[in-house]
């Protein structure tokens, strides 16, 4: 029988080894004196760069609905703290430092969560939305991408009105499972958030215009069943574009996929036997 780990031994040291990461957060951010991003404007940057709409109550297999009312109420809390934010030549953004902790005295509810591959609720839960827009955009940008998680190679709910590639997600938790970027150009960027009845909208904006536009999708996808076990595959490029000449420059693998799926397929789903 293997042995249990530390914070596998109850809830109270699970708790104790979650609050010892989150303190070494802090402290490698005190020691590296990285400089974050911390100015917002409420005027936005004169360039578009990208911009993106999500819906934010999706149907994801069997979760309760109540859980996406509730989300929709965290991520209007959440976009408050980053809404209008300057990413200056030199400096970092991350998502928790806007945002801090997601509690119930600053209004936040219990939404969806995932916990070891399984979905969960817990308060402040469906900011890994908000990250998952941020990084979209990010994506179609010059910006250095320099933390980003996913959630341990696994297809975890159907597809419901999907827009992006598979694969193109995130993963955080506060503060240790962060979604940082930082920003190694010359140009000053602008992240611009908000909610509306529907959908969480955002806009990424830039002083200068980019010298090149980016084109992310995907690429030989299926699914196949392998020792009886349905797995997702496929490649996610992203391609650079010249915006003078509209050829590609350059095409980069940013992401393969080989993610188990974790939920009952339906009957008409193609599956490749492996």
């Amino acid at each position: 029988m293997a042995r249990k780990l530390f914070c596998e031994i109850s809830p109270f040291t699970y708790r104790l080894s979650v609050e010892k990461e989150i303190m070494k957060r802090h402290l490698n951010d005190f020691l590296n004196k990285t400089r974050f991003a911390r100015e917002r404007t409420k005027e936005p940057l004169p360039t578009l760069v990208y911009q993106h709409n999500s819906l934010i109550r999706r149907r994801l297999g069997n979760v309760n609905m109540q859980l996406q009312e509730n989300k929709a109420n965290n991520l209007a809390l959440a976009v408050k703290h980053i809404n209008g934010l300057l990413i200056r030549p030199g400096e970092t953004f991350s998502v928790w430092k806007m945002i801090g902790r997601t509690t119930k005295k600053k209004g936040y509810k219990e939404g969806l969560t995932i916990e070891k591959g399984e979905p969960s609720q817990g308060i402040g839960g469906g900011m890994c939305q908000l990250s998952n827009l941020i990084h979209w955009m990010v994506l179609h940008s010059d910006l250095t991408i320099t933390e980003h998680h996913h959630h341990d190679a696994l297809d975890l709910f159907p597809d419901f009105g999907r827009q992006i590639p598979f694969g193109t997600g995130t993963s955080i938790s506060y503060n240790y499972i962060d979604y940082r970027v930082k920003n190694n150009t010359a140009n000053t960027y602008q992240l611009r958030l908000w909610v509306d009845d529907e959908y969480l909208c955002g806009e990424l904006r830039a002083a200068e215009q980019l010298p090149h536009t980016f084109h992310i999708h995907a690429e030989n996808e299926f699914f196949s069943r392998e020792n009886g076990i349905v797995y997702r595959n496929g490649q996610v490029y992203r391609d650079t574009i010249d915006r003078t000449t509209g050829k590609c420059v350059e095409k980069q693998l940013i992401r393969t996929n080989h993610a188990r799926v974790m939920y009952e397929c339906p009957p008409d789903l193609v599956i490749k036997e492996l």
